[in-house]
């Protein structure tokens, strides 16, 4: 979702790459949902390893969520770990105000990185 909130809000003045260290190779059915209530199609992104992103690497920021020291790194000028709660198994409601979280979090980045 974060990836798409950055292509919504940046549009072609930003690329975002979203990945993660393990991978399902699926996108959640309910971020789907929740994407697709805001006009967006998630469902033509897919679950990307961090191998597959780091050949654009350098980045201007990476955004770890929550995974503290056990973060992987990738080269880039700004570091950013969002504490932001896995919706994974949350209902649609709880779900959707991860999603609008995510959205705040990523608007104030490009911000930041402007």
């Amino acid at each position: 979702m974060s990836q798409a909130f950055a292509k919504i809000l940046g549009g072609s003045n930003v690329e975002a790459y979203s990945a993660g260290s393990k991978p399902s190779g699926i996108v959640n059915p309910k971020a789907i949902a929740a994407m697709k209530e805001l006009g967006y199609d998630l469902s033509t992104h897919d679950s990307k390893s961090l191998d597959e992103v780091k050949q654009f690497a350098p980045f201007d920021a990476v955004v770890t969520m929550g995974c503290g020291d056990a973060c992987p790194w990738m080269p880039a000028t700004l570091f950013v770990d969002w504490q932001i709660p896995d919706p994974k198994h949350m209902e649609p409601a709880d779900f959707n105000e991860v999603r609008d979280l995510i959205r705040e979090k990523v608007a104030t980045l490009l911000t930041t990185l402007n």
